[in-house]
């Protein structure tokens, strides 16, 4: 059977509004729809970078005690952890900086 989610660990962590911390979370394997989809938003047209939080809010399935994963959290992640989830989601779909433009 082929592992589709993944653990991890996120080195500061999200820090939502009442001030907890979330670092743990499970990370599923992206499907084709999870790129494509992004495609189609406005705020991916008009900064094709943004398609990067939209992929990530689609794959990561837990973070925390958070019920939702969605952009404004990952908007409000530390940099070192959108990085390290970069490095992730690129890490456990086996892709390398070459063969992936969506997530960088």
């Amino acid at each position: 059977m082929i592992q589709t989610e993944f653990e991890f660990n996120l080195i500061k962590g999200y820090v939502d509004s009442d001030g907890n911390i979330h670092r743990t979370g499970i990370m599923r394997l992206s499907r084709a729809m999870d790129e494509i989809m992004p495609m189609r938003d406005p705020r991916v047209k008009s900064n094709p970078a943004y398609a990067t939080v939209i992929i990530l809010s689609r794959v990561i399935v837990k973070l925390g005690a958070l019920d939702e994963i969605n952009p404004a959290v990952i908007e409000n992640l530390f940099a070192v952890d959108l990085s390290y989830l970069q490095n992730f989601y690129r890490q456990i779909n086996g892709l390398d900086e070459n063969n992936n433009p969506i997530i960088s």
